[in-house]
């Protein structure tokens, strides 16, 4: 199957490529690392404001462009081939699905229309301290207190947590498991009762924290949806954001080949540039067939996402399994070829590599999605017929 972007879309791909070479360069990158959020203030001006870049996938009726997961799955790849540093992927490619699949018309009016907007940053709460992935790893609990709900319990390695304005929090009702205990929670980031830790992480261009819940209110119009029907779409929600995240490991991919490429036919040994080396060829030959085979999947499963495939979760979990895996191995390879200037603080490289391992494990690692997958075919929940 050949996938080919409408002309629309290589419009897209291009703006963004060319937006993010001068606003998204090594330089800009590393002095965000420093700055307060760990994030661009700037960029992410320019990119949810200016360039209406949030609204890109939110429907027209919620003040976005009305365009679907394939054109925002062109951004998350071009912003993975610069690593960009902004909460980008937690508002608009994690959290504005949320809202979409559980909120009520009210909801997602005021919600999306704001992230549509660019009026605010949204950071997600939805594992705990074990590292389990959603939904299995939920650490916060809801209790009926009154006319609302109080929450207990921490949330870990939630993304851009110390630089939100709203928090959603995937919760779990107290004393119950399964279909109908989930719930997400909307408040302020600075609530009552709510302590945000960051953390020092691998990936210092994506940070994290830690988030403790002590007997936080939560009114009732504060729960997206109905609570006992949000299952379904919380699942669909996170194997969209998945996908998302698969195309930025594309990106990141695609721009570490590029990088080692142009550093074999410059670097110069024994009289001749590194890259004429059988060995040298080799490697990077490898490096491209992993690269185009993330493409067609990240590709594949962005459509999938836009059609309202029942595949969704198979597709999902071959995207970001196999784009992580390339990302890693890519990255990998690249810190080998580059030699001893790969493994300095100076060079990029080293980022690129960092990204792909903490990429991987966000939402679910590459071996538990294959778990999932193998699980899926084998109880025939899978659409995907099986010879």
């Amino acid at each position: 199957m050949r996938f080919i972007h409408s002309a629309e879309q290589q419009l897209i791909r291009e703006s963004a490529r060319s937006f993010l070479a001068e606003h998204a360069s090594p330089a800009r990158v590393r002095a965000a690392m420093s700055q307060p959020g760990g994030y661009d203030g700037q960029l992410w001006q320019v990119l949810s404001g200016e360039l209406g870049w949030t609204g890109l996938a939110i429907a027209e009726e919620y003040g976005g462009a009305g365009l679907g997961w394939v054109e925002l799955c062109i951004l998350q790849e071009e912003q993975g081939r610069r690593l960009a540093a902004s909460p980008f992927f937690g508002t608009v490619a994690l959290a504005a699905p949320l809202i979409a699949a559980t909120g009520t018309p009210a909801q997602r009016h005021s919600l999306l229309g704001r992230i549509a907007a660019g009026s605010v940053r949204i950071a997600c709460a939805l594992g705990g301290s074990d590292g389990r992935p959603p939904c299995a790893g939920v650490a916060v609990q809801r209790e009926t207190c009154g006319d609302g709900f109080s929450l207990s319990g921490h949330s870990d390695f939630v993304i851009h947590a110390d630089s939100a304005d709203l928090l959603l929090v995937l919760t779990r009702a107290k004393a119950e498991r399964g279909a109908g205990s989930l719930a997400v929670a909307v408040l302020p980031a600075r609530s009552s009762g709510i302590t945000i830790e960051p953390h020092v992480m691998l990936d210092l261009t994506r940070p994290m924290s830690r988030i403790s819940f002590d007997d936080v209110r939560v009114e009732r119009e504060q729960l997206l949806g109905e609570q006992d029907s949000a299952e379904a779409g919380i699942e669909r929600a996170l194997n969209l954001a998945r996908i998302a995240l698969a195309s930025e490991a594309l990106g990141g991919a695609e721009q570490v080949l590029e990088m080692t490429s142009a550093y074999a036919r410059e670097r110069v040994q024994f009289g001749r540039p590194i890259g004429s080396f059988q060995a040298i060829k080799h490697r990077l030959a490898d490096m491209m067939i992993a690269v185009e085979a993330a493409k067609s999947a990240a590709w594949y499963a962005a459509c999938v996402a836009d059609e309202g495939s029942e595949e969704l979760a198979e597709a999902a979990a071959i995207a970001k399994s196999c784009c992580c895996d390339a990302f890693f191995d890519c990255a990998a390879n690249a810190i080998q070829l580059h030699g001893g200037i790969g493994f300095t603080w100076e060079h990029d490289v080293h980022l690129y590599f960092k990204r792909a391992r903490a990429l991987a494990t966000l939402l679910g690692s590459p071996a538990w999605l294959r778990e999932r997958l193998a699980r899926l075919i084998a109880s025939g929940a899978a659409p995907t017929p099986v010879f």
